[in-house]
């Protein structure tokens, strides 16, 4: 196993400022919830996490890239039976995911603050059976494209950690990304599930408004939904 390549799929991983009350959750609950050694330094031989220890022998699944956690809340909420991984380097969108998880009283959730594709490399094989990945960074010039997340880079070890038939969700606002999600995530393992319009129009039937969503839509920009199964 190499390192990765140091071409980035996200941008900032910390903002201008960071409130006193998002430290403390940091510096107070981050580490009891981290799902295991995940990092090069902490993990050098790359060794596989146990998520049956993690979560019991719990169905895990994965947000890559939470933003301010409001979804991973609700998805955990609602599935207090299933174990959920979120990824996020933005460091104050992981201090925003802290705070409501207290709030919550959540408990099934784990945090790694960082690049996704260092936990592509200790899942299990076929040990995810749902994951999302909710308005990306678009990367929107086009020498740029090559950074954004649906590309074989990154779908490729995504579909490896999958089970058979395990479910994948693409939420964008960018007309460019749909386009460029239908075309590569196909060719990578998955089958897009879409029968009709509302299929991509409609969100899902347990899906929360996310800020990002909400500011989009406020701007005018279209949200598409977009539903695949691990092959």
């Amino acid at each position: 196993m190499t390192e990765r390549p140091h071409r980035n799929f996200y941008g900032r991983i910390k903002g201008k400022h960071l409130k006193a009350s998002h430290q403390g959750y940091l510096d107070a609950d981050l580490t009891a919830l981290s799902p295991g050694p995940v990092g090069w330094d902490e993990n050098p031989d790359r060794r596989p996490l146990d998520l049956d220890a993690l979560f019991g022998g719990r169905d895990v699944w994965l947000e890559i890239g939470f933003g301010g956690g409001e979804h991973m809340v609700h998805q955990a909420n609602l599935n207090p039976d299933v174990g959920i991984i979120g990824a996020e380097p933005y460091i104050n969108g992981v201090a925003m995911l802290l705070g409501k998880l207290r709030r919550a009283g959540a408990d099934n959730v784990r945090i790694h603050p960082g690049d996704v594709r260092d936990l592509f490399d200790v899942l299990p094989a076929r040990s995810i059976s749902k994951a999302f990945l909710l308005y990306p960074d678009p990367w929107p010039k086009t020498r740029h494209h090559r950074r954004r997340f649906v590309t074989g880079e990154h779908l490729v070890p995504l579909a490896a950690a999958l089970r058979p038939g395990a479910e994948f969700r693409v939420a964008t606002d960018i007309p460019d990304y749909v386009r460029q999600t239908l075309q590569e995530v196909p060719r990578h393992g998955f089958t897009w599930m879409a029968e009709g319009p509302s299929d991509w129009r409609d969100p899902w039937s347990d899906w929360t408004r996310t800020r990002y969503e909400t500011k989009a839509i406020r701007e005018g920009r279209v949200p598409h939904y977009l539903t695949f199964r691990r092959d």
